[in-house]
């Protein structure tokens, strides 16, 4: 018998357990965090930053997939509103409510699947504004 044989040892299901509560605290702890940013800086700039997360949560093997869906709900922060609009090869894929003159917007160039086999250059323009 080892000298380490007398000593306790965790189960594997109780492992898993702590894990998952260790990452369900964390998860909640960002969100929280989140939510408090919005109201304790309300000039940050959000719309580049938007733009950003859904460039990276619509693309697959970087190009953006269009229509953008439920993609533009997920890039949304929190307490805002958010337009989308993606323009490559004469046609337009939009995506959220009708943007206020008073929007902040940002533009980006991306690269766009139109067709499983067809890729284009294309502009994505984000426009974001508080929830009234």
């Amino acid at each position: 018998m080892s000298f380490w044989s007398g000593r306790a040892q965790v189960e594997p299901l109780a492992a898993l357990a702590a894990v998952l509560a260790v990452c369900i605290g964390l998860t909640l702890y960002a969100g929280a965090v989140e939510a408090a940013l919005v109201s304790l800086s309300p000039d940050r700039a959000v719309a580049p930053t938007a733009a950003d997360r859904l460039v990276t949560t619509a693309s697959s093997f970087g190009s953006m997939v269009v229509p953008l869906g439920p993609n533009a709900s997920s890039a949304r922060p929190a307490g805002y509103e958010l337009n989308a609009t993606v323009v490559a090869d004469g046609s337009t894929w939009t995506v959220g409510p009708t943007p206020p003159d008073a929007s902040e917007c940002a533009r980006r160039r991306v690269s766009v699947r139109i067709d499983p086999a067809t890729v284009r250059p294309g502009t994505l323009e984000v426009c974001v504004w508080p929830v009234a």
